[in-house]
């Protein structure tokens, strides 16, 4: 569900969402910091995720405000009990920043293209055995 389109009933949408917790699907918060992804909807929505944009990552290994607003997302996500995913990771240098801020997950080129569904099933069970 995008929420970008402008919110005309809070109220129903936050119900719907912890309708949806409630029968067990997870839910995040994508592009976290960007556009109408800010901090009212974390103390309101039943998430579990945030997911930090990618234009974050991109720039906050030559940028230090950036490293440093990527790092309290971070660290924001974790002191609400949520997990944190970093979306557009692209070098290594990403990577190990990322772990060093102790980032839940990551996603982006440098660890996989996108795959069809065939293709995921064959890496899958590549890595499962």
């Amino acid at each position: 569900m995008t929420l970008s389109g402008g919110i005309h009933d809070m109220d129903k949408i936050i119900s719907m969402l912890w309708d949806l917790r409630k029968i067990r699907v997870s839910l995040a918060i994508d592009d976290f910091g960007t556009s109408y992804s800010s901090l009212s909807y974390i103390r309101h929505f039943p998430i579990q995720r945030l997911k930090i944009d990618q234009s974050f990552i991109r720039s906050m290994v030559d940028d230090p405000p950036t490293e440093a607003i990527t790092k309290t997302i971070i660290n924001l996500g974790h002191s609400l009990n949520l997990k944190v995913i970093a979306e557009g990771v692209e070098t290594q240098e990403q990577l190990d920043c990322l772990r060093d801020f102790e980032c839940d997950e990551v996603q982006g080129y440098y660890l996989a293209r996108p795959l069809t569904p065939e293709d995921f099933v064959k890496l899958a069970g590549k890595k499962a055995s």
